[in-house]
């Protein structure tokens, strides 16, 4: 499909992107609000970045997403008086109909700043200006057609700021093949890094497609990660067959609260599950009814994996759900099945701090797990 040709209709795909986005765009904004309210010496304004905006509106009518979060905007009083945005789209037919759209949204008057839409390219000087200006608490979302604008340096110069968070669309697809033709070093170097690009190169040869995306992937989140920002996480987009992996869409925050947000709202956008923990993606196989859950129960392994990393500890619950939830497909509501079964299995102890009481079976975050040692 060209780049023109996306935007003829919403498909499943761009749908749950959109909504994925918007969710976070509501949560992320309702806790830098309330935040700003409680410090009101402090700036009072909220940032949304879209480098690659596209024209507003599909073919079919259906909104994207920078209308979508202009109506959330509008919809919101504090957000109304606090919301600086800011679209681009490099192709000039987009960037009119995009112009058009948000000039057209009913209330789009009753935003204090007015939304600036530009039709630039997407290159180092943008880099550049987030890395020589601190940013507002900000969002910046990059979709790309391809891959071209995308790279880790864009990310780390809007991270470096407080409550600055990014969403990227990452073609695995594209860079995936790219990745082992010399003609795109360039772009892969941008996107991974130089160092980490050049040892996925050598790494991924002879690998099965699984164990190819799995390496990717995984090294992907390590270079993010090498810059301080804790808490990379990915949906992944499979193709119509669900044979093979198309895209991923790519959250990065350094705060744990940023993470657990989006973590729920891309577990409620899965297509599947096993056993009740997500898939974290989007593949229209799910929906065949005759799809396979495996027998081993991911519960199960967690219950296994706690009880070894934590014998002998005491923690509260909300500890263990933060130090040892990220990078896994596990929810707070999933540590709390597994702390209940095994309570009443006698293998580990729950009380709540100072001896106040608590009904068994109940796990507020607060209360304090202790692991029997059961390696002893």
């Amino acid at each position: 499909m060209t780049a023109n040709g996306f935007f003829d209709e919403q498909t499943g795909q761009s749908l749950v992107k959109t909504t994925i986005v918007s969710k976070y765009f509501d949560g992320w904004t309702n806790v830098i609000v309330n935040t700003q309210k409680r410090y009101p010496h402090q700036s009072q304004q909220i940032a949304y970045i879209d480098l690659f905006a596209g024209p507003g509106h599909y073919k079919d009518g259906a909104p994207s997403t920078p209308i979508k979060i202009l109506q959330k905007a509008i919809d919101k009083p504090d957000l109304r008086d606090r919301l600086f945005t800011v679209f681009n789209e490099m192709d000039e037919e987009h960037h009119k109909s995009l112009e058009k759209s948000i000039a057209g949204i009913p209330g789009i008057e009753t935003l204090k700043y007015k939304p600036k839409v530009y039709n630039q390219k997407v290159d180092t000087e943008i880099f550049k200006k987030f890395d020589e200006i601190r940013l507002a608490p900000t969002l910046v979302f990059v979709d790309p057609f391809g891959y071209k604008g995308l790279s880790l340096r864009l990310v780390n110069s809007v991270l470096k700021d407080w409550a600055c968070e990014c969403l990227f669309f990452f073609n695995y697809l594209r860079i995936n093949m790219g990745l082992s033709n010399p003609i795109f070093k360039e772009h892969m170097d941008a996107i991974f890094g130089k160092a980490t690009a050049n040892a996925l190169r050598k790494s991924v040869v002879g690998l099965n497609p699984e164990e190819r995306e799995k390496a990717i992937i995984g090294e992907l989140c390590a270079a993010i990660r090498s810059y301080g920002w804790k808490y990379p996480l990915s949906f992944r987009f499979k193709n119509e067959q669900g044979s093979r992996t198309s895209h991923h869409l790519f959250f990065v925050t350094k705060d744990f609260r940023g993470y657990e947000i989006m973590k729920n709202i891309m577990a409620k956008e899965s297509t599947g599950s096993d056993h009740g923990v997500p898939s974290y993606e989007y593949n229209q196989a799910d929906f065949d009814p005759q799809q396979n859950l495996s027998f081993s129960s991911p519960i199960d392994d967690l219950e296994r994996q706690l009880l070894n990393v934590y014998a002998g500890r005491t923690l509260s619950m909300r500890n263990i759900y933060e130090e040892h939830s990220v990078g896994t497909p596990y929810l707070a509501c999933h540590y709390k099945e597994v702390l209940i079964n095994l309570e009443n299995n006698g293998m580990i102890t729950a009380r709540k701090p100072g001896g106040a009481s608590r009904k068994k079976g109940t796990f507020a975050d607060e209360v304090l797990v202790t692991f029997l040692n059961m390696k002893e």
